[in-house]
């Protein structure tokens, strides 16, 4: 049986990659799977998100938007990057990687060369860490 990430990796049509995901394909889904995955893996905030819909003619509320890529990222099709407790990116490489955060352009970026991270705490009993994310925070010199 195939895994999530394979079928979503080969799927290239969005109402077929939402309905491998579990999420029924509204027109205002598949409008916005289009617009995320056309380009390859990128990192867009709801904002960004909601001009691009609005740029290509199609009214979307951003209140939609947010609550798509929420629907999309419980699906296992988006990461969430949170950069900070107000700004959160989401990233359409669902594969384990980590992000370079340009402060002063407000840019993620991934980080091309792998990273060990050791010393992590034993989780609390019944529990088992899922992942570790990790953002390194640039500003110009």
């Amino acid at each position: 049986m195939a895994t999530k990430r394979k079928v979503f990796g080969a799927t290239k049509k969005p109402g077929e990659r939402l309905r491998v995901a579990g999420l029924r394909p509204t027109r205002q889904r598949r409008i916005l799977a289009e617009l995320l995955f056309h380009q390859g893996h990128r990192h867009v905030t709801a904002e960004l998100l909601h001009q691009e819909a609005k740029d290509a003619g199609h009214p979307v509320s951003l209140a939609t938007v947010y609550n798509a890529l929420h629907q999309f990222t419980g699906a296992g099709l988006l990461q969430q990057v949170i950069v900070d407790p107000s700004h959160s990116y989401f990233d359409t490489n669902i594969d384990p990687h980590q992000h370079f955060y340009d402060e002063d352009e407000r840019r993620l970026t991934d980080i091309s060369a792998d990273i060990a991270v050791s010393g992590l705490p034993q989780p609390p009993r019944g529990t088992k860490i899922q992942r570790v994310d990790v953002v390194v925070r640039i500003r110009r010199a």
